[in-house]
């Protein structure tokens, strides 16, 4: 796979499509606004493509670079468009003082993404536990989950060829648990860490 599609035009498509340009993928950009589409396509320019929102996406991993709550209603609108693919969800559903989630079920937006995705697509949840900012400064660990191994081994390709640690966590259940690990990375910056340019990332120990 070497083609991705971002539907989205904020600070995370514009980070992860950077390096997806400079890791030698093809880039396609989807939006409702099409100005914002037009700009975010410059701004990343190595060939990178418009595509119309709600066509068949030309990337073999499409990645939903939305707010939580428009990734399943967006999903469900492609519909049949997105059949065959990866589809990558990267949100957090925090609640409103970033402290929990914003669900109180044991569920995660992918797992309900999922639901409304054709049977043929393959949902993954990764990028969720990286600041915009460190993923556009230095290269950590990105944590990967999902039902289908092949999905995970193509996510996993694309993500260390940005130069980034791909660790798989299981299978798409563990995505509720990777959303709780977002809610941690805001309290430590918030708190313990105290500023934003921070990852977690596994360290391991042998001998």
């Amino acid at each position: 796979m070497n083609s991705i599609t971002l539907i989205g035009t904020g600070n995370m498509a514009r980070a992860i499509g950077t390096l997806a340009v400079a890791g030698g993928y093809t880039v396609e950009v989807m939006g409702r606004d099409q100005a914002k589409v037009d700009d975010l396509v410059k701004a990343l320019g190595g060939g990178t493509t418009t595509g119309k929102w709600g066509a068949v996406p030309n990337g073999d991993i499409v990645i939903t670079a939305l707010l939580y709550n428009g990734v399943v209603p967006v999903v469900a609108e492609y519909g049949d468009a997105l059949a065959g693919k990866v589809v990558v969800d990267i949100s957090n559903p925090f609640n409103a003082t970033f402290d929990g989630l914003a669900h109180s079920e044991e569920t995660s937006i992918a797992q309900e993404v999922a639901k409304v995705a054709p049977a043929s697509a393959n949902v993954v949840k990764v990028f969720n536990t990286i600041f915009r900012g460190v993923l556009e400064k230095g290269r950590p660990t990105a944590f990967i989950a999902g039902d289908d191994a092949q999905a995970k081994v193509d996510v996993a390709t694309f993500v260390e060829s940005l130069g980034l640690r791909p660790l798989d966590v299981g299978g798409l259940k563990m995505a509720h648990w990777l959303e709780g690990l977002g809610v941690v990375t805001v309290g430590l910056a918030n708190n313990g860490v105290g500023h934003w340019d921070f990852a977690l990332g596994v360290d391991e120990f042998t001998g």
